[in-house]
Protein backbone atom coordinates (compact mmCIF):
# COMPACT_ATOMS: atom_id res chain seq x y z
CA UNK A 1 0.00 0.00 0.00
CA UNK A 2 1.75 3.40 -0.72
CA UNK A 3 1.42 6.57 0.72
CA UNK A 4 2.26 10.20 -0.50
CA UNK A 5 4.47 12.47 1.41
CA UNK A 6 4.64 16.03 0.55
CA UNK A 7 6.24 19.43 1.86
CA UNK A 8 3.88 22.30 2.41
CA UNK A 9 5.71 25.28 1.57
CA UNK A 10 7.06 25.94 -2.06
CA UNK A 11 4.86 23.28 -3.13
CA UNK A 12 1.42 23.85 -1.81
CA UNK A 13 1.30 26.92 -0.40
CA UNK A 14 3.99 30.29 -0.68
CA UNK A 15 7.21 30.15 1.81
CA UNK A 16 5.60 31.35 5.01
CA UNK A 17 8.93 32.91 6.22
CA UNK A 18 9.50 35.08 2.76
CA UNK A 19 5.87 36.28 2.94
CA UNK A 20 6.50 37.69 6.42
CA UNK A 21 9.62 39.15 5.56
CA UNK A 22 8.27 40.88 2.50
CA UNK A 23 4.92 42.22 5.39
CA UNK A 24 7.48 42.86 7.60
CA UNK A 25 10.19 45.04 5.65
CA UNK A 26 12.64 42.41 7.27
CA UNK A 27 14.43 41.00 4.32
CA UNK A 28 17.10 39.33 6.15
CA UNK A 29 13.89 36.67 7.12
CA UNK A 30 13.52 35.66 3.44
CA UNK A 31 16.22 33.40 4.39
CA UNK A 32 14.72 29.44 3.54
CA UNK A 33 15.71 25.92 3.99
CA UNK A 34 16.22 26.42 -0.02
CA UNK A 35 19.34 28.36 1.33
CA UNK A 36 20.14 26.67 5.00
CA UNK A 37 20.14 23.00 4.73
CA UNK A 38 20.49 23.10 8.86
CA UNK A 39 17.15 24.03 10.05
CA UNK A 40 18.19 24.28 13.86
CA UNK A 41 20.30 27.19 12.78
CA UNK A 42 17.94 28.95 10.42
CA UNK A 43 15.49 28.88 12.93
CA UNK A 44 17.51 30.07 16.20
CA UNK A 45 18.22 32.75 13.29
CA UNK A 46 15.33 33.51 12.55
CA UNK A 47 13.84 34.07 16.42
CA UNK A 48 17.24 36.45 16.94
CA UNK A 49 16.01 38.68 14.40
CA UNK A 50 12.41 38.51 15.86
CA UNK A 51 13.67 39.55 19.37
CA UNK A 52 15.51 41.77 17.57
CA UNK A 53 12.67 43.81 15.78
CA UNK A 54 10.26 42.47 19.02
CA UNK A 55 7.69 40.57 16.82
CA UNK A 56 6.15 37.38 17.91
CA UNK A 57 3.56 35.23 16.70
CA UNK A 58 0.66 37.47 16.03
CA UNK A 59 2.31 39.94 13.69
CA UNK A 60 3.29 36.77 11.71
CA UNK A 61 -0.51 34.55 12.08
CA UNK A 62 -1.95 38.04 10.69
CA UNK A 63 0.50 37.23 7.27
CA UNK A 64 -0.63 34.03 7.21
CA UNK A 65 -4.12 34.68 7.37
CA UNK A 66 -3.45 36.32 4.04
CA UNK A 67 -1.79 33.54 1.94
CA UNK A 68 -3.64 31.48 0.21
CA UNK A 69 -2.14 27.95 -1.54
CA UNK A 70 -0.13 28.38 -4.55
CA UNK A 71 -2.76 28.26 -7.71
CA UNK A 72 -4.38 24.62 -8.43
CA UNK A 73 -2.79 22.80 -4.95
CA UNK A 74 -6.12 22.55 -3.60
CA UNK A 75 -7.03 20.82 -6.58
CA UNK A 76 -3.83 18.63 -7.18
CA UNK A 77 -4.63 17.68 -3.37
CA UNK A 78 -7.90 17.14 -3.86
CA UNK A 79 -7.51 14.74 -6.68
CA UNK A 80 -4.38 12.78 -4.71
CA UNK A 81 -6.44 12.17 -2.00
CA UNK A 82 -9.16 10.39 -3.86
CA UNK A 83 -6.24 7.72 -5.07
CA UNK A 84 -4.24 7.35 -2.37
CA UNK A 85 -3.82 8.22 1.04
CA UNK A 86 -1.61 11.80 1.45
CA UNK A 87 0.56 13.08 4.60
CA UNK A 88 1.96 16.49 4.60
CA UNK A 89 5.30 16.31 6.16
CA UNK A 90 6.74 19.86 7.48
CA UNK A 91 9.29 21.96 9.47
CA UNK A 92 6.35 24.37 9.54
CA UNK A 93 4.60 24.90 12.80
CA UNK A 94 1.46 23.91 14.13
CA UNK A 95 0.46 27.73 14.88
CA UNK A 96 1.62 28.61 11.68
CA UNK A 97 0.15 25.44 9.58
CA UNK A 98 -3.62 25.64 11.00
CA UNK A 99 -5.22 28.51 9.19
CA UNK A 100 -3.35 26.89 5.85
CA UNK A 101 -4.93 23.62 6.41
CA UNK A 102 -8.33 25.00 6.07
CA UNK A 103 -7.77 26.24 2.45
CA UNK A 104 -6.48 23.07 1.54
CA UNK A 105 -9.62 21.28 3.06
CA UNK A 106 -7.54 20.03 6.61
CA UNK A 107 -5.06 17.10 4.43
CA UNK A 108 -3.21 15.31 7.50
CA UNK A 109 -0.10 17.19 8.41
CA UNK A 110 2.60 16.13 10.56
CA UNK A 111 4.93 19.36 12.10
CA UNK A 112 6.09 21.13 14.79
CA UNK A 113 5.50 23.49 17.82
CA UNK A 114 6.60 26.82 18.72
CA UNK A 115 7.19 27.84 22.20
CA UNK A 116 5.48 30.98 22.68
CA UNK A 117 5.77 33.33 25.91
CA UNK A 118 2.28 35.04 27.51
CA UNK A 119 3.22 38.36 25.72
CA UNK A 120 3.33 36.84 22.25
CA UNK A 121 7.28 36.46 22.08
CA UNK A 122 8.30 32.73 20.29
CA UNK A 123 10.79 31.73 22.83
CA UNK A 124 11.97 28.38 21.55
CA UNK A 125 9.99 25.54 18.62
CA UNK A 126 10.27 22.00 19.00
CA UNK A 127 10.81 19.88 16.70
CA UNK A 128 9.11 16.43 16.99
CA UNK A 129 11.60 14.74 15.94
CA UNK A 130 15.25 15.15 14.53
CA UNK A 131 15.48 14.78 10.64
CA UNK A 132 11.65 14.66 10.96
CA UNK A 133 10.85 13.71 6.86
CA UNK A 134 12.95 10.78 6.53
CA UNK A 135 12.23 9.86 10.35
CA UNK A 136 8.80 9.84 9.42
CA UNK A 137 8.83 8.21 6.15
CA UNK A 138 11.03 5.25 7.24
CA UNK A 139 8.32 4.61 10.03
CA UNK A 140 5.60 4.81 7.55
CA UNK A 141 7.55 2.24 5.85
CA UNK A 142 8.43 0.05 9.15
CA UNK A 143 4.45 -0.51 9.14
CA UNK A 144 4.22 -1.97 5.77
CA UNK A 145 3.48 1.54 3.42
CA UNK A 146 5.76 2.38 0.28
CA UNK A 147 6.29 5.98 0.23
CA UNK A 148 6.03 8.41 -2.95
CA UNK A 149 7.96 11.94 -1.78
CA UNK A 150 8.17 14.85 -3.24
CA UNK A 151 9.44 18.33 -2.05
CA UNK A 152 11.77 21.45 -2.88
CA UNK A 153 14.39 21.91 -0.20
CA UNK A 154 17.36 20.40 1.37
CA UNK A 155 15.25 19.21 4.33
CA UNK A 156 13.04 16.89 1.85
CA UNK A 157 15.91 15.21 0.28
CA UNK A 158 16.09 12.58 2.84
CA UNK A 159 12.34 11.59 2.81
CA UNK A 160 12.62 12.00 -1.06
CA UNK A 161 15.45 9.54 -1.62
CA UNK A 162 14.22 7.42 0.73
CA UNK A 163 11.16 6.10 -0.88
CA UNK A 164 10.31 3.82 -3.40
CA UNK A 165 9.82 7.10 -5.91
CA UNK A 166 10.53 10.45 -4.87
CA UNK A 167 10.58 14.22 -7.23
CA UNK A 168 11.63 17.62 -7.09
CA UNK A 169 9.08 20.16 -7.26
CA UNK A 170 9.26 24.12 -8.10
CA UNK A 171 13.04 23.53 -6.62
CA UNK A 172 16.18 25.48 -7.24
CA UNK A 173 18.67 25.43 -9.93
CA UNK A 174 21.01 24.49 -7.41
CA UNK A 175 19.22 21.63 -5.74
CA UNK A 176 18.43 20.06 -9.32
CA UNK A 177 22.14 20.29 -10.45
CA UNK A 178 23.31 18.63 -7.45
CA UNK A 179 20.44 16.37 -7.50
CA UNK A 180 20.37 15.12 -11.15
CA UNK A 181 19.12 11.98 -10.48
CA UNK A 182 16.44 13.39 -9.25
CA UNK A 183 12.88 13.99 -11.30
CA UNK A 184 11.86 17.57 -11.44
CA UNK A 185 8.75 19.01 -11.73
CA UNK A 186 7.88 22.42 -12.32
CA UNK A 187 3.59 21.57 -12.52
CA UNK A 188 1.05 19.88 -10.97
CA UNK A 189 -0.18 18.04 -13.73
CA UNK A 190 3.83 16.50 -13.84
CA UNK A 191 3.75 15.63 -10.48
CA UNK A 192 0.35 14.38 -10.20
CA UNK A 193 1.20 11.80 -13.42
CA UNK A 194 4.37 11.02 -11.87
CA UNK A 195 2.78 9.84 -8.50
CA UNK A 196 -0.03 7.84 -10.34
CA UNK A 197 2.45 6.02 -12.07
CA UNK A 198 4.41 4.90 -9.36
CA UNK A 199 0.58 4.03 -7.42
Amino acid sequence: MEIVCLDLEGVLVPEIWIAFAEASGIPELKKTTRDEPDYNKLMNYRLAILKEHNLGLKEIQDTIAKIDPMPGAKEFLDELRSLTQVIIISDTFTQFAKPLMKKLGYPTIFCNTLEVADNGEITGFRMRIENSKYTTVKALQSIGYETIASGDSYNDLGMIKASKAGFLFKSTDKIKADNPDLPAFETYDELLNAIKANL
